[in-house]
C-alpha cells in the first residue's frame, strides 16, 4: 500500500476492530445477552466496511496513479483490475 497516510489510518482501525472483537468474546463468555452481542456484531461490521471502503479508495488512487505515470498501461487494464478487486470485495462483504 503505497499511501502511508492511508496505512496508517486503516491499520488503527483494524487495531479498533481487533479490540471490539475481543470485547464481543468477552461478551459471549460472561453469557452476556444476544441482543447486546448481536448490537456489537453490527457495530464490528460496519467497522470492517469502512476499512473495505478505504481500502478500495486506496487502491483506486494507485492504479489511477500507476496508469498515468505509465504511459505504455492501458487505462483500460488498470479498470479491469479495479474491477475485479472490488468485485472480490463485495462476494466477501
Amino acid at each position: 500500500m503505497k499511501f502511508t497516510y492511508r496505512k496508517k489510518e486503516i491499520t488503527l482501525r483494524l487495531k479498533r476492530i481487533e479490540g471490539q472483537v475481543r470485547g464481543l468474546q468477552r461478551m459471549v463468555d460472561d453469557g452476556t445477552s444476544c441482543a447486546e452481542i448481536l448490537t456489537q456484531v453490527a457495530a464490528v461490521t460496519g467497522a470492517m466496511k469502512r476499512v473495505g471502503r478505504a481500502v478500495v479508495q486506496t487502491y483506486m488512487e494507485e492504479c489511477f496513479e500507476k496508469s498515468h505515470k505509465d504511459p505504455g498501461m492501458r487505462e483500460t487494464k488498470a479498470m479491469r483490475d479495479l474491477r475485479k478487486a472490488i468485485s472480490q470485495y463485495i462476494d466477501w462483504a
